[in-house]
């Protein structure tokens, strides 16, 4: 099925700014300099817009620029690249996403063939970035560890590893005594070793991705779009500071792509929060396991997701929030750290006492039906949004590919994006947010000792 619409909207609209952030992620406060910041001002005409600077956002205006080096990209994002919901993620480059929430996901082999193969498209973009581009992002393609802390986490292993065998994928199971070694952590009763992951520290990768873009490319950060006015010669822009005229218009925002017109009342907007400890000491990294780093996945979805980082500290993701209006608060993200708190106690009681560093959430947006937003939205407007989790892979995968069909491109991750299914109205917001909190409630509970 295409995703477009017949036509853009016709009035001028106005946009409601993103909310800003409570406190910062530890992977941008841990990623090195700034990039020079540099606001939209005066009156800018360009070929292409892209409006977002995410996992999307960032390869399309790459993507764009690579093809047609004599056309001008201006790049935009209403925050710090690397400080947005992209680099607020656990850093998984995934090319086959284990979903325990989908019923018929061992069933469903030609639609996880099409997820690994966008994936993989994207994981190989990403990795040419950093070995022909020499983007430093702590690569590590150690692959990931589903790892189960009680017995109904080995059921859900087992049911994954089936989908694994269909497929004929690679993967090695590991058992309670080398877990409890590679980590230092009793918790861990089984796991499963899948090699197709590749661990990066996101906030790092978006920021150095950003300092070599190619020269046609022109960033702003800091800039909010406050209107929009689609025409069928060009599209108008205005930001605080003023005016972006441009051709075509790529729109990589997220659930705020439904601010701009399209897609209206779909987008579900959930956040889910992680906390970081400080660099861990010798005597410390000697109880946190053999290996130097690694990325666990919770054999539960709503269990605990934990990184040991290129950096020795220790990372635990858990909780995840209805956020109304797009909002978390810093509330929230407190009401979370005592969640992790708890979730670390139960790996590394000896080093629990030390607590985090630094807190904070990410915003995920998922649509009733689990559907995406890709293609041509209106005559030179395209978009590409709601990765509904697996961000990184997904992402980059996403914004390339919008890239290429902007330009008239074809490819067969194209022609799979065209087929899925776009995002359905949504429930009423005070039926979607009762339903949200009931069920990550309800499953968080469920989860028990896996969180």
């Amino acid at each position: 099925m295409a995703q477009s619409l017949r036509g853009a909207p016709q009035a001028r609209i106005m946009i409601d700014p993103p909310v800003q952030e409570p406190t910062d992620s530890g992977w941008y406060v841990t990623s090195g300099p700034d990039l020079p910041l540099v606001p939209h001002r005066g009156e800018t005409r360009c070929e292409c817009l892209v409006i977002g600077a995410g996992w999307m956002g960032l390869h399309a205006a790459r993507r764009y620029a690579e093809l047609s080096p004599d056309r001008s990209v201006v790049l935009v994002d209403a925050g710090r690249i690397g400080n947005n919901a992209s680099g607020r993620c656990m850093g998984f480059a995934i090319d086959l996403a284990h979903n325990p929430r989908k019923h018929d996901f061992v069933e469903d082999i030609q639609g996880n063939r099409d997820e690994l193969l966008a994936n993989l498209d994207g994981n190989a973009y990403l990795r040419s970035a950093v070995e022909e581009l020499g983007v430093d992002c702590d690569w590590d393609p150690q692959g990931k560890y589903h790892s189960a802390a009680t017995d109904h986490g080995v059921v859900d292993l087992v049911s994954f590893s089936r989908a694994l065998d269909v497929m004929g994928q690679k993967y090695r199971w590991v058992e309670r005594d080398e877990m409890q070694a590679m980590t230092g952590s009793k918790h861990y009763i089984k796991a499963l070793h899948h090699p197709g992951t590749i661990l990066i520290q996101p906030a790092k990768y978006l920021k150095n991705l950003t300092r070599i873009l190619p020269k046609n490319v022109t960033v702003h950060e800091n800039t909010v779009i406050s209107t929009a006015s689609f025409g069928d010669r060009e599209h108008v822009f205005e930001t605080p500071s003023g005016v972006i005229r441009a051709k075509q218009v790529i729109i990589c925002a997220a659930g705020y792509l439904t601010r701009f017109g399209f897609y209206g009342q779909t987008a579900i907007p959930v956040y889910t929060f992680a906390s970081m400890t400080r660099p861990l000491t010798e005597s410390e990294l000697a109880r946190a396991g053999s290996q130097a780093a690694y990325g666990l996945i919770p054999a539960n979805s709503f269990g605990t997701t934990v990184r040991r980082t290129a950096d020795n500290r220790l990372f635990l993701r858990n909780v995840y929030s209805y956020a109304p209006n797009f909002k978390t608060t810093r509330l929230d993200v407190e009401r979370a750290r005592e969640q992790q708190k708890i979730a670390f106690q139960r790996r590394w009681p000896e080093l629990a006492p030390m607590g985090f560093e630094i807190s904070w959430g990410g915003l995920l947006t998922l649509a009733q039906n689990g559907g995406m937003v890709f293609g041509e939205l209106a005559a030179n407007v395209y978009g590409a949004a709601f990765c509904n989790g697996t961000g990184v892979s997904r992402g980059t995968a996403f914004g390339k590919a919008v890239a290429e069909l902007a330009l008239g491109r074809s490819s067969p991750v194209i022609d799979i994006l065209k087929r899925r299914t776009p995002p359905s109205r949504a429930y009423p917001e005070i039926i979607t947010s009762t339903g949200v909190r009931l069920v990550t409630g309800w499953r968080f509970r469920r989860a028990g000792h896996e969180v």
